[in-house]
């Protein structure tokens, strides 16, 4: 794979990370018992984006390490992944 491969895996793989990461270390208003008025208690308390965009960059680093150790340093590629393939037509289909 060439590196423009790895950067768009790199930001699709981010993009999912932070998705998946950003509720982690949310404190909403209601946990701390503080609620501004005029917003919903389960708004978050305040900025956590930083800390989560941080926590994002280095598991999709770490991800995008490990596909690159195993596609350039094992010689994997995807096309070793097996498929399998269920059989929805019958033998009919194959011509017998």
């Amino acid at each position: 794979m060439t590196w423009i491969s790895y950067l768009a895996l790199f930001f699709i793989i981010w993009w999912l990370v932070l998705f998946a990461t950003l509720p982690f270390g949310l404190r909403t208003q209601d946990d701390e018992g503080d609620v501004t008025l005029g917003t919903t208690s389960s708004a978050p308390r305040g900025p956590h984006v930083r800390r989560a965009m941080l926590r994002t960059t280095i598991v999709a680093v770490v991800i995008c390490g490990l596909l690159w150790y195993v596609t350039n340093q094992l010689g994997w590629s995807f096309d070793d992944i097996p498929i399998f393939m269920p059989d929805f037509y019958g033998p009919a289909s194959r011509g017998g």
